[in-house]
């Protein structure tokens, strides 16, 4: 039923945007798509682990469209060990090797080792004290910023919290974090409201 109502309505174009998602071409909506924008896209989300998953993969999106990252979603968690930092941290060069020859994931050299180099990263943070969520959540000071946009066109590639979130975690040695990849996420984990008014998920997530 829900599908029903998003494909109908006038945010469908928001569906193959969802952060920014369908900006790449040849998205299109597709079932995929609009599960994860019905149950995922700007839901907030305070897990640590989900957190890091999801700056990984928009990630990844660098250069690409969402819905490529999305379709090799399960195999990233079968093969980055459910994105479990401490083991990402000690990949070693056999591993590298594996995973560049792995159909199922991005094999891109940059950003295999932008993972590896984010999860030590990610537990330098913790040893200071810092949890991921709390570092990164401090940005909108702990709650979702709601917005009302009403047509695409409204809508930022970026904004200045999140250049000054990208800046914190290049300057903590995070890698492919660049303004615009940091909106997408900040979208995605629901930092930012940026469903259309018109879309029944902008008012069930105030």
């Amino acid at each position: 039923m829900y599908q029903t109502t998003v494909h109908r309505s006038t945010d469908r174009r928001a569906v193959e945007n969802a952060g920014m998602d369908g900006r790449g071409p040849g998205c299109g909506v597709v079932p995929l798509y609009l599960h994860y924008h019905a149950h995922e896209w700007g839901v907030p989300d305070h897990d640590v682990r989900s957190l890091f998953e999801c700056l990984i993969l928009r990630g990844a999106q660098t250069w690409l469209s969402w819905i490529t990252v999305l379709r090799k979603r399960e195999r990233y968690r079968q093969v980055f060990d459910g994105f479990d930092a401490e083991k990402v941290a000690r990949y070693d060069e056999a591993k590298v090797a594996a995973l560049l020859a792995d159909p199922g994931i991005i094999r891109n050299r940059l950003k295999v080792a932008a993972t590896i180099g984010n999860a030590q990263a990610y537990l330098t943070l913790r040893d200071e004290g810092l949890t991921l969520s709390d570092f990164l959540w401090d940005f909108v000071d702990g709650s979702p910023q709601i917005n009302h946009f009403r047509s695409l066109k409204e809508v930022p590639a970026t904004t200045p919290v999140a250049e000054a979130m990208s800046k914190a975690l290049k300057k903590r040695g995070f890698k492919f974090v660049g303004p615009t990849i940091v909106y997408a996420f900040m979208q995605a984990t629901g930092m930012v409201n940026d469903h259309l008014t018109s879309c029944p998920r902008h008012r069930d997530l105030m």
